[in-house]
């Protein structure tokens, strides 16, 4: 007999399964098979309803199986569905029954036949061919239990989807987010482009990158955290309106919230502010609930969101609001650091400007307050290198961030197109790094800066993380649960 060895290589296994494997082969079966012609997917049976008897030809992984005598009961599934399947010898032939009885839960099979009813009101499918088209060898998790380590179901994804329904039910639902989102854009006139995924400088985001070395060239490489700057260098080529849907990676934390790699969408508008980015957000946030959904009024975290009314709300005012503290009024950096410790919100030692101060007022004091779609706009300047001042508070920059139940799922500017502000702004993020802030941008994108003076037209630009908005409209708790193979720590 064969020996077959665990995973790491070192121990000998002899399992029933693969017992069963060498015993097919003795019967001259490949247990291992080639292409099978599958006619139909399983959700096409299902669907069914003609009156007339059609033959189907499908194929799916067993999920049950139970021998009675000279048949066998058995349920399949493929990734439109489950059904049942009823398989008798006389049918399909003594050889091929034999090769049957030497199958389980876990094999994947093909089948043709016929479809009836059976007297418990069941469709299924009655067998007139059977091929063995690959064998399952590791036992599946107990039927009734399922799978349901969390660590071992983000490690094994593989198993996750065959065990677990709804988790595939919500990769399908994250599939058809994604259509939605490129279905939307493309009526209404945006182009999918593509942009590089290694910098050469960071840029676009505060955030602290990955470093790679490209050994030819022997220049240190980051991976993008955000594709901005290179899309805005193609509005100023021409394109009017342009979106990426990009993975971004950033050296952070790993959270319910966060993954190192994550999926965003971007857009720019050309002639467009920031006010259009409002507009359009919440015109795409109801198309995709209405799409996946059904319906704008959602349940998420045991609250009812209301995706039908988005409100708008100036930081300014909700920190008032919050607090009793107005930064409308005009202070000095000495006042407002007296009133964050009156107010006990924490200052990091490079936050030296009342806007980053009015920053911190909101993050720690206003946003778990917020549960109900809320654009909050106006950030201060000082943390919004990239977006346009605002034209009757300079202090202020026409910004808004997009959040439902405490959390950011969109960011969007009126982008900053005056190429002297922009490199200031630049200059005063190296500045901050050098005092210790780890995610400011230490060096100068002097290209970028360059591509402005060709001029950029008045642009609108909108980020959006998809893999919260999966989370939102799957009800997922965790980011883990909508991304196919979320980053996990090693073993031990």
């Amino acid at each position: 007999m064969e020996k077959y060895f665990d995973r790491v290589g070192k121990e000998p296994l002899v399992m029933e399964q693969w017992t069963k494997v060498n015993e097919l082969k003795e019967m001259g079966v490949y247990p291992f098979g080639h292409k099978y012609d599958k006619k139909h997917m399983i959700g096409d049976l299902l669907a069914n309803n003609s009156d007339e008897e059609m033959e189907f030809k499908t194929a799916g992984r067993i999920m049950g199986f139970r021998e009675q005598g000279k048949a066998v009961f058995a349920h399949i599934e493929d990734q439109t569905g489950r059904i049942q399947v009823y398989i008798r010898a006389d049918k399909i032939g003594d050889e091929a029954f034999k090769v049957l009885k030497k199958c389980g839960a876990g094999d994947i099979i093909g089948v043709t036949g016929t479809l009836f009813t059976t007297q418990k009101g069941e469709l299924t499918l009655r067998v007139s061919q059977f091929e063995l088209l690959s064998k399952n060898v590791r036992a599946l998790p107990e039927k009734y239990h399922g799978l349901t380590d969390v660590e071992t179901r983000y490690r094994k994804r593989y198993l996750d989807l065959i065990m677990n329904r709804d988790v595939k039910d919500t990769f399908m639902k994250r599939i058809n987010i994604m259509s939605g989102i490129r279905n939307f854009l493309s009526k209404k006139g945006f182009l999918e482009v593509e942009t590089p995924m290694m910098h050469p400088i960071v840029g676009g985001a505060a955030a602290r990158p990955f470093i790679t070395h490209h050994n030819t060239l022997d220049m240190d490489l980051y991976l993008r955290i955000a594709p901005e700057l290179y899309l805005k260098r193609l509005i100023v080529g021409g394109f009017d309106k342009v979106y990426e849907i990009n993975r971004n990676f950033r050296n952070e934390g790993i959270s319910t919230r966060h993954n190192p790699e994550f999926t965003m969408m971007e857009l720019y508008q050309a002639y467009a502010d920031f006010h259009d980015m409002m507009d359009l957000t919440e015109e795409l946030f109801q198309y995709l609930a209405k799409e996946v959904l059904g319906t704008t009024e959602i349940q998420y975290n045991g609250k009812d969101i209301d995706l039908g009314n988005f409100r708008r709300c100036h930081m300014v005012d909700l920190v008032k609001e919050a607090t009793g503290v107005n930064f409308w009024e005009e202070k000095t950096v000495e006042e407002a650091k007296a009133l964050a410790k009156e107010n006990g919100v924490e200052i990091a030692p490079h936050m030296n400007t009342v806007g980053h101060i009015i920053n911190e007022f909101f993050e720690q004091k206003c946003e778990e307050r917020i549960v109900q779609p809320t654009f909050v706009y106006g950030h201060p300047v000082e943390i919004s290198p990239l977006a346009k001042r605002n034209s009757e508070d300079p202090r202020f920059t026409d910004r808004f961030e997009l959040f439902i139940d405490a959390r950011e799922y969109g960011n969007s500017f009126s982008e900053l197109n005056d190429p002297a502000d922009q490199r200031g702004r630049f200059e005063a993020q190296v500045e901050e790094a050098l005092l210790g802030n780890d995610e400011a941008t230490a060096e100068i994108d002097d290209d970028y800066i360059e591509a402005l003076e060709y001029a950029l037209p008045p642009t609108g630009g909108l980020g959006i993380g998809i893999d919260r908005t999966v989370m939102l409209l799957t009800g997922a708790p965790s980011i883990r649960d909508v991304i196919f193979f979320p980053q996990m720590k090693k073993r031990d």
